[in-house]
């Protein structure tokens, strides 16, 4: 290989020069460069050691052309921006998609989409392949994001169960029930016989999920299942529906509640009318994602490893996008933990 010579005035290399140094035909240095099909192993030893010596920066647009592919990934969540970038729960799911991601070099794209209102414009961008999947999370049922995104055959994995279409998607979920149950166990182990329920959204699955895993629980036990209120998984929602159950229920002596955020609120409210926690209510959350720890007391609650799942999601997207075609749609479920602490 004979070595360039170069001049401050002679610019960028360009992919004929490449290709030149090399000792290979443009075509097959543009197929190396972006991916080595049909390229011998021997050409594309030429073409890498061609492009350190010139240090030659493909073209995006170009690359782009050839692979068909744009290098980054999408983190589709339909949800409002303040509830977003206040909830721990998104924090940590980005944290976990850039993680694996920044291992390809490939760049996040963060799309916001409030419930119904935004969906049509998301739908057309992601229809026109400007990402090369998604990864989508907080979903709801009149979404029907796991079937639109099936039916424009984008490579996608879904953060929790979708309500709908999730036989034709792949998704990655925490065992929401069992994780409720387990909480609603310990407080009947532990003597508690009037135990209320904060819930999550009507029409999101992990509430779904999680209002079941109690009344399985409290059925077992032969107790009542009737003191249910339903929040929006933020703090202040917490507060209205503990005020709403306490107003139904004076009597209760423990709370589970299908998040940490909502449990901070139900907390505030106990003190507020002078209840006693653990001694006269006690309380268990959802999550454990910093805030159960920093409450008064500290919360009891259930860990789903949210940073983990984002990147188990983010691998198994990756699959699929690489592949290149349709795979069987994959469910993995991610057993939770129950944390005890002062709560209880």
């Amino acid at each position: 290989m004979t070595t360039p010579r170069t001049s401050p005035l002679s610019g960028s290399p360009t992919l004929d020069e490449v290709a030149r140094v090399a000792g290979v035909s443009r075509a097959t240095a543009s197929r190396a460069i972006n991916g080595g099909q049909r390229v011998s192993a021997r050409a594309q030893e030429a073409v890498d050691e061609a492009v350190r010596t010139l240090g030659y920066v493909p073209n995006p647009a170009a690359r782009s052309l050839v692979t068909r592919r744009t290098d980054s990934i999408a983190v589709l969540v339909p949800e409002p921006d303040d509830r977003v970038f206040s909830d721990p729960f998104f924090a940590g799911t980005l944290r976990g998609v850039n993680r694996v991601l920044s291992e390809r070099d490939i760049q996040l794209v963060l799309l916001l989409a409030r419930p119904g209102a935004d969906t049509a414009r998301t739908l057309r961008y992601l229809t026109n392949r400007h990402v090369d999947g998604a990864i989508v999370t907080s979903h709801h049922r009149e979404d029907r994001l796991a079937e639109h995104l099936a039916e424009i055959g984008l490579p996608c994995v879904f953060g929790g169960r979708p309500w709908t279409g999730g036989e034709r998607v792949a998704y990655v979920d925490v065992d929401n029930a069992a994780g409720e149950r387990e909480a609603t166990e310990l407080l009947i182990g532990s003597g508690r016989s009037r135990i209320g329920t904060i819930a999550g959204p009507h029409d999101m699955t992990a509430a779904a999920d999680r209002l079941a895993g109690w009344r399985q629980a409290m059925s077992a036990a032969g107790l009542a299942d009737d003191a249910v209120e339903h929040g929006d998984f933020t703090e202040a929602s917490g507060e209205t529906a503990a005020r709403a159950l306490l107003d139904r229920h004076p009597d209760l002596d423990a709370l589970v509640v299908a998040s940490d955020l909502m449990a901070a609120g139900a907390l505030r409210v106990l003190t507020e009318r002078g209840r006693s926690v653990p001694d006269d209510v006690a309380v268990v959350g959802f999550d454990d994602l910093g805030v159960a720890e920093r409450t008064t007391p500290q919360l009891t609650t259930v860990r789903q490893p949210v940073v983990e799942m984002a990147e188990r999601a983010t691998r198994l997207l990756l699959e699929r996008v690489d592949a290149m075609e349709g795979s069987h749609p994959m469910r993995v479920i991610i057993p939770p933990t129950l944390v005890q602490r002062a709560s209880t």
